[in-house]
């Protein structure tokens, strides 16, 4: 039986071939005698076709997939995220090219709610300026930067996915109101049972204190939040983006930090990544800014590479691998006679 190979993204690896990370979860591909992997010879934003040349499966963290990437990708079964959200591959082109698309569902759920939290506690005690006034030796200026509590505050996520639900528990002991979220897609009675009331975007917006973004980037989504939108909140809350870029309008809520009516916003993700210099946004200091990084832990890496090492090894085994996007693959003709070359 041959080998399952497995190609890992360059980026993942420094130019000396040293991993990035401390563990990426590798160790679950090097105890399969059945696998071999071995990483890209150069990082591409965009996988090329001649990456995947010979490959059975390939663990992407940060290069997009399209179509031309799958051209006589023959032995491809699997492309792996490292991550929940798949906004760089295109899902169709995948399953046209009996390609499964896996995620590591849950593994960032507990680090970006943690991420989330904190930013939400940074930004209302004034973290940055009063760490500046330290610095710069400005002590008589704290009274301009008094802070508030999250005590009897109200959350607003738009996603009431894994993430938004864990952030939602963790924020139980500090005393705030019933959360609320949007999400046209929710389980109401999931949302029952985690005390979250579901609600119209408008009123969310009206309602909450925080407005957090925890969904994916769709067409649905592009530009969910804009100047309108950004109109209905409150003055004084906070708009935390740690869902992606180009769901909250960049020129929306400049405008809008710039009119001074929000208390402050935190950025993980933005409409061009990775930027072509300094952000705009660091000329406010009530703006907290993160490159697409906010939740990376030692935890959260090792979390995400054992899971998707593991469904290379399921594939290998011939079992399913968790977290398949276009689960519909599984059934084709074309994707079973590759399988069947590999699978023990």
């Amino acid at each position: 039986m041959p080998k399952f190979r497995v190609a890992l993204t360059a980026d993942m690896h420094d130019e000396a071939g040293t991993p990035k990370f401390k563990d990426m979860g590798i160790d679950v591909l090097a105890n399969e005698p059945k696998v071999e992997y071995a990483p890209f010879a150069e990082h591409r934003p965009v996988i090329g076709a001649d990456q995947l040349e010979g490959f059975n499966g390939v663990l992407v963290l940060t290069p997009a997939v399209n179509a031309a990437s799958l051209e006589g990708a023959a032995d491809l079964l699997s492309i792996a995220r490292y991550g929940v959200g798949y906004d760089g591959v295109d899902v169709p082109a995948c399953t046209a090219a009996d390609v499964l698309l896996t995620v590591t569902k849950g593994c960032p759920d507990g680090p970006v709610a943690e991420a989330t939290i904190g930013w939400m506690i940074a930004l209302t005690h004034h973290f940055k300026a009063k760490d500046r006034l330290v610095r710069e030796g400005k002590w008589d200026d704290r009274p301009d930067y008094m802070g508030c509590e999250l005590r009897d505050r109200t959350f607003g996520t738009i996603g009431l996915g894994g993430i938004s639900s864990e952030a939602i528990r963790r924020l139980e002991v500090f005393n705030m109101n019933p959360a609320i979220a949007y999400d046209p897609y929710a389980n109401p009675a999931i949302a029952e049972k985690i005390g979250v009331e579901l609600v119209e975007l408008d009123e969310l917006l009206r309602r909450s204190d925080f407005v957090s973004v925890h969904c994916p980037l769709t067409p649905e989504t592009k530009d969910l939040i804009g100047e309108r939108e950004l109109g209905l909140l409150k003055p004084g809350s906070y708009v935390i983006n740690a869902g992606r870029g180009g769901i909250v309008n960049e020129d929306a809520l400049y405008n809008a930090l710039e009119s001074g009516v929000l208390g402050g916003a935190a950025m993980d993700c933005f409409e061009v990544e990775p930027g072509d210099g300094p952000s705009r946004f660091g000329k406010f200091e009530n703006v907290m800014m993160a490159p697409h990084a906010i939740a990376w832990t030692d935890e959260l890496f090792r979390d995400m590479g054992r899971s998707a090492c593991q469904g290379m090894v399921d594939l290998a085994n011939g079992k399913a691998p968790f977290g398949i996007i276009n689960p519909e693959v599984l059934d084709s003709p074309g994707f079973q006679a590759k399988w069947d070359k590999v699978k023990s």
